[in-house]
């Protein structure tokens, strides 16, 4: 056998770890189960074309009923649509291929199916430890640190771009809240609201939306680095070129007229940690499928801005955060420490394969000048 062909086999066998992950870890999948694969076409360039293929081959294999619903793509979408919610009612599980389930992630949907979405755009990510890693291993680092993150008393961020921001979980928050979905994989904690936080943010350069809806100028570019103000949850301004502030703020304008936003509200932050996220495009010709993926990477933190409800319109994206929980480096320049947690050990020794991404992360998040 040759290289080439050991290298299919492995690919194939490492697709197959990542599909069942997928279905029987997150989906919890039974045998004569019916799931609903909710898909956009692949021409719109966002998952790539063998995915929906090879999930549903995985699928058919582990005995589910598969069928599949064409739910196209709209970047202003307001609903789900009749049509599909009555396609959902009669499946056990569904799965949003397309960023239409994204786009409703934290509203309310109906009961009765598993409803999820997949973060992995190709298969080859899902092949990867992206979508091999055990699904529950990162549930459980998850719920760790919304613990840890709810019982500080102080939080701190900053990054090598000059980010210093503190604060700490509302007093009268009593437990995280997340979205209304199953996400696969499972790759940031919980929201932390923004109210009680102060600081500045390094903006890495721009801003882009943050995958509720698609609009022309849905990301600005930075000629030089461009700070923003964060005074308890809310925007006091930017810092930079003038023009660089300008664009800016005219960004907020016309964003916050369009929705009817908030404009200077700062909803809430988090931060990736699954190690195994690597994006290797290169984020300046797909900043869309760069903020629907890359964002799980621990090298990225994100906040959700411009509006009171979550996740608002405009993400800021901060690069290699060392994120401090009453004096613990729980992220250090970009590295998620699960094992400073006293969980973290367990969960290391009882899932192998998340241990290896540690052990190994993927350091791509779309930019070679930030590796």
């Amino acid at each position: 056998m040759g290289a080439f062909d050991a290298a299919t086999d492995q690919m194939a066998l490492n697709l197959r770890v990542g599909a069942l992950n997928l279905l029987s870890n997150c989906a919890e999948a039974q045998v004569g189960e019916r799931l609903l694969i909710a898909y956009e076409p692949e021409d719109h360039g966002y998952f790539d074309k063998n995915l929906r293929s090879d999930i549903g081959q995985a699928a058919r294999e582990l005995g589910l009923h598969v069928s599949a619903f064409n739910v196209g793509f709209e970047p202003m979408a307001e609903c789900l649509g009749e049509t599909l919610l009555s396609s959902m009612q009669h499946a056990d599980i569904v799965l949003f291929l397309a960023r239409l389930g994204d786009q409703f992630r934290f509203s309310t949907l109906p009961d009765g199916p598993r409803i999820l979405v997949c973060f992995a755009q190709s298969s080859e990510m899902l092949a990867s430890s992206f979508g091999t890693a055990h699904y529950n291993a990162f549930c459980e680092a998850k719920r760790a640190v919304d613990l840890r993150m709810m019982q500080a008393r102080e939080i701190t961020i900053t990054c090598p771009a000059g980010t210093e921001v503190k604060g700490h979980v509302p007093d009268d928050i009593a437990k995280a809240t997340d979205t209304s979905l199953i996400r696969f994989p499972m790759s940031v904690f919980s929201p932390v609201l923004a109210r009680e936080f102060s600081g500045r943010v390094a903006l890495g350069d721009f801003l882009t939306g943050t995958g509720v809806h698609y609009y022309e100028s849905y990301t600005v570019e930075f000629c030089e680095p461009v700070f923003a103000y964060l005074e308890r949850g809310r925007i006091a301004g930017f810092e930079g070129s003038a023009r660089d502030v300008a664009k800016a703020n005219a960004h907020y304008d016309r964003v916050s007229k369009t929705f009817g936003l908030d404009r200077n509200a700062v909803h809430s932050w988090h931060a990736g940690i699954h190690p195994g996220c690597g994006f290797h495009l290169d984020i300046r010709g797909a900043y869309e499928k760069w903020g629907g993926a890359a964002f799980g990477n621990p090298r990225v933190l994100h906040f959700h801005t411009c509006g009171a409800e979550p996740p608002g319109e405009i993400s800021w994206n901060l690069f290699d955060p060392t994120i401090m929980v009453d004096g613990m480096a729980l992220w250090e320049n970009g590295t998620f420490c699960l094992d400073r947690l006293d969980e973290g050990p367990g969960i290391l020794a009882q899932y192998p394969c998340a241990a290896a991404a540690f052990a190994q992360p993927d350091r791509e998040v779309g930019f070679q000048d930030v590796n």
